[in-house]
């Protein structure tokens, strides 16, 4: 969450890649900092938690192939198993701040923490499609709604350091990402089965709802805090709004189908399942340095520049997998994990931009980041339906190639409305 009250929109950082986190349903709650929770607690705290937010849907790329043949799945069907939580990212977005409201957010970051770690366990030891789906659903909902409502917690705790904060937190999900990405293959080979490689990743899970406990016993003891009850309406009637929208869509429409498909890539073209799997371990790693770079490199509020300089960045490496996936993979790998992640990073700023007071600047955030995450799952889907209608993955890349070229081209117009005049 970024404190929309202390920090300009050159100071943000991306809190994590579930869309709510923009919105700060923290009203009514209790700050950990008055509980004296320290700094360093909070921070530590906030790193345990954020590991444990990405697992249960990492985890699933490296492993998809054995899923899909133990199920009888289709690519289509398997891409179901990251579109269907990367969908309720999207869908949960409004309701959640709501909930938080209506449950207390403490209570219902607990119950969405329980649910993820009892989804990812019983993930392990189903037997039947519509069991895997279920549990899909479950851990979808744990990392839509927890993750929301961490942001919530770090404006409520440290508002004056919360650029800070949020920085570790979207580091911590970062880190998360690659060690499940990284250690999957591996984990199921040990262990003679994909149930293990997906179904450890709970310990971690039960980590965070240990150290949520914490956090809701030492918040008992601070007094209430207000946030501003104002709201304003989300901006349907502002065209830039919805370019907005649309290049972060295009920007995740990529995230994902790449997270879903590119150690299944590898594996067709002769990898194994530990070398696919640092494969697509290099993509998230990658993350974790392009985010908090593409900030740093971006000084100025007209970003269009650095959108189109990530955005080529990110279609060269695109151009090299679709082209020549065995040529250099580390590198296309590498390239375009880069400049998703700077589209990420700038696309999740371009909202603030375009604010004039915080109140909007949540409107802002939360349709665009709604938008762009509900159609960001029809990649991984699209994806695996053109594997199946095609045989290979060639037209399926190109097709990506052709997402990233429209992304590209959207940025000219994503000019902020103090330039435009509007």
């Amino acid at each position: 969450m970024k404190d929309l009250d202390t920090m300009s929109p050159l100071q943000t950082v991306p809190v994590s890649l579930s869309p709510a986190d923009s919105v700060d349903p923290s009203a009514g709650q209790l700050s950990a900092q008055g509980a004296g929770l320290s700094f360093v607690a909070t921070s530590i705290c906030i790193v345990l938690v954020a590991i444990s937010l990405r697992p249960g849907l990492v985890s699933v790329g490296p492993l998809l192939p054995a899923i899909r043949s133990e199920f009888g799945l289709s690519h289509a069907g398997g891409s179901l198993l990251i579109a269907v939580p990367d969908l309720l990212m999207g869908l949960l977005a409004l309701p959640t701040p709501w909930l938080a409201q209506r449950f207390g957010r403490n209570r219902l970051v607990l119950a969405a923490l329980v649910v993820l770690t009892l989804a990812i366990l019983a993930r392990a030891f189903v037997h039947t499609t519509s069991t895997l789906l279920i549990t899909t659903v479950g851990v979808g909902a744990g990392i839509a709604i927890s993750g929301a409502l961490v942001g919530g917690f770090i404006k409520a705790s440290f508002p004056g350091r919360a650029a800070l904060l949020t920085s570790i937190y979207a580091t911590s999900l970062g880190v998360g990402s690659m060690m499940s990405a990284g250690l999957s293959g591996p984990i199921s080979a040990f262990s003679g089965s994909w149930r293990v490689g997906v179904g450890i990743w709970s310990l971690l899970a039960a980590v965070a709802v240990l150290v949520w406990l914490f956090i809701e016993r030492k918040e008992r003891l601070a007094p209430p805090t207000r946030s501003n009850p104002n709201r304003r309406p989300l901006p349907f009637r502002v065209g830039l709004a919805w370019l907005i929208g649309l290049f972060f869509a295009c920007d995740n429409f990529l995230f994902y189908a790449c997270l879903s498909w590119m150690a299944t890539i590898y594996r067709e073209h002769g990898f194994d399942e530990t070398r696919a799997g640092l494969t697509l371990a290099t993509y998230t790693g990658a993350f974790i340095v392009a985010t908090p770079l593409a900030g740093a490199l971006s000084r100025k509020i007209d970003r269009r520049i650095p959108l189109a300089i990530w955005a080529m960045v990110m279609l060269v490496g695109l151009v090299l997998l679709a082209f020549a996936p065995l040529l250099a993979p580390h590198l296309a790998v590498l390239l375009i994990a880069f400049g998703i992640a700077g589209g990420f990073t700038l696309g999740m700023t371009l909202p603030l931009d375009n604010a004039d007071n915080p109140e909007d600047a949540t409107a802002w955030s939360a349709f665009v980041l709604t938008i762009g995450y509900v159609i960001a799952a029809a990649g991984p889907f699209s994806v695996g339906l053109l594997r199946d209608l095609t045989g290979n993955f060639s037209i399926p890349l190109w097709v990506l190639v052709a997402v990233g070229l429209l992304m590209l081209g959207l940025t000219p117009f994503l000019k902020p409305r103090s330039y435009a005049g509007g």
